[in-house]
């Protein structure tokens, strides 16, 4: 058995101190250390945000890495499932490393609760198929640095994700010192639609273009808000999601909290959204003043051959000031797109500025000529300078 901060002082010393994760009771230790040490914003260099799913886990840490810090994802195996998504689509083409620490609930020989016997019998292939090498996390003092070294030889090697994968009783008992969460106060919404003819995607990014300041950086959603994005002008500070669907926002917040200085905007989907709706709750509680959430609503899977979301009974800007948002600003029209991104840059956020567009793109749309791991390199040294996480 070890102690929480010998591993979390040695992962930090590797330049490992960015966590998000669930909770399991196997890994509740560790999280109440982290907390405690300074995960809530403490002051102590580490970092913990508490995710609604561990597949947006995996893109807030994804994120923090963009933005020069090493992630530590840590999460029950139960959610493996909801972290492969992200873990193959996401982690894989853009080369993005993390340390993952996933349980071992449903251990053979061990008895536990029914849910977890077929995730334990298969949690280290599982691992093994998505193609993240992985150890038992060390329960001796000793095996700490190993194990971590073995992770930065993977990240720099290959930069892709390595996983531990935790027994029961690794970790002595930690308390919980945490400050607990108030309300927010209430955003202000804003209404500027006019109910006449929807503008097209491409009209919305070009007014984004020209009116975001050179440091602003953008990562456009998978699908075509970043192909068009792409067409119209390709930046080093463009993130073009690929893959990981509803994941945008998650990585946006990993960037937005650890490059508070500079401007984030997300460009998201209506369907992707709506996939990872949590992601919501998560910018709310967390209140990026950097982080302008743009919401671009179709209503349909353009991608896809225009299949209808459920977006039309759903109130986002409602949604978001719920979630703690600062204000929330609705349009439908150019017009209102321009003045609702020049006030969400001038009030700070998060702000959600939702836009409904007409179905459809661009008749000449490109993709991405850039691979997406040069893309995520590009990227992380605009936002950072010369600031290096591992695995870069």
């Amino acid at each position: 058995m070890i102690q929480a901060q010998t591993f979390i002082d040695a992962a930090a010393a590797r330049g490992l101190d960015f966590y998000s994760g669930v909770p399991c009771s196997f890994l509740t230790p560790m999280i109440n250390r982290v907390i405690t040490a300074g995960g809530s914003g403490g002051g102590s260099g580490l970092d913990y945000v508490g995710a609604a799913s561990e597949g947006e886990a995996v893109a807030i840490a994804s994120g923090a890495w963009l933005g020069g810090r090493g992630g530590v994802v840590m999460c029950q195996n139960s959610g493996l499932g909801n972290c492969i998504n992200p873990l193959t689509s996401l982690n894989v083409p853009f080369r993005i490393p993390l340390l993952l620490i996933t349980t071992w609930r449903g251990q053979p020989g061990r008895p536990d609760e029914p849910q977890h016997v077929l995730m334990g019998q298969i949690t280290q292939s599982m691992l093994d198929l998505c193609g993240v090498p992985n150890l038992p996390f060390p329960s001796d003092p000793a095996a700490i640095g190993p194990a971590l070294d073995a992770a930065l030889v993977r990240f720099d090697t290959d930069s892709l994700p390595f996983g531990l994968v935790m027994e029961q009783g690794s970790v002595a008992e930690e308390s919980l010192d945490e400050t607990p969460r108030s309300l927010p106060p209430a955003g202000t919404r804003t209404d500027l639609r006019h109910h006449g003819d929807c503008p097209t995607r491409v009209a919305l990014l070009e007014r984004l273009l020209a009116l975001l300041p050179e440091e602003a950086a953008v990562i456009a959603t998978t699908g075509k808000s970043g192909r068009e994005l792409f067409t119209l002008s390709d930046r080093p500070q463009h993130l073009y999601q690929v893959g990981s669907m509803g994941g945008a926002s998650g990585m946006a917040l990993g960037v937005a909290l650890t490059v508070p200085e500079r401007p984030i905007v997300v460009l998201d989907g209506d369907g992707a959204a709506l996939m990872k709706l949590g992601s919501l709750a998560t910018i709310g509680a967390r209140q990026p003043r950097n982080l302008i959430h743009v919401l671009l609503d179709n209503g349909v899977h353009d991608s896809t051959g225009g299949q209808s979301t459920v977006s039309a009974s759903v109130d986002f800007a409602a949604v978001a000031l719920a979630c703690g948002y600062r204000s929330a600003i609705s349009v439908d029209d150019v017009a209102g797109f321009d003045l609702a991104l020049r006030q969400a840059l001038e009030d700070g956020g998060p702000v959600l500025l939702h836009a409904r567009i007409k179905p459809g793109s661009m008749a000449v749309l490109g993709r991405p000529t850039v691979a997406p791991h040069d893309v995520a390199r590009r990227f992380r040294e605009f936002v950072t300078g010369s600031r290096k996480s591992p695995g870069g």
